[in-house]
């Protein structure tokens, strides 16, 4: 039982440590960042592009983004003892 409740706190940790996270990604001057709860905190787009321009930026940059911040997640929950993968 008290196996159970160290890893949920343990868990309740990570899950604290993975919202610290962000990740960036840009192009263009085009600039986007979310944070480990997979919520966009900031955009930036380049005026001097045009909307289609911009719209395929943006798509790749969301794609980037997310794809480090779950890299990132994945080898915090690889760290914790019991969790790796």
């Amino acid at each position: 039982m008290f196996d159970k409740l160290k890893q949920l706190k343990q868990l309740k940790d990570l899950q604290n440590v993975i919202a610290q996270e962000k990740a960036e990604a840009g192009k263009d001057g085009v600039r986007i960042v979310i944070n480990g709860k997979l919520e966009v905190e900031s955009v930036q787009l380049n005026p001097a592009l045009d909307k289609e321009k911009q719209e395929n930026i943006l798509r790749d940059c969301f794609n980037d983004a997310i794809k480090k911040i779950n890299y990132s997640i994945a080898q915090k929950m690889a760290k914790m003892p019991g969790m790796g993968l």
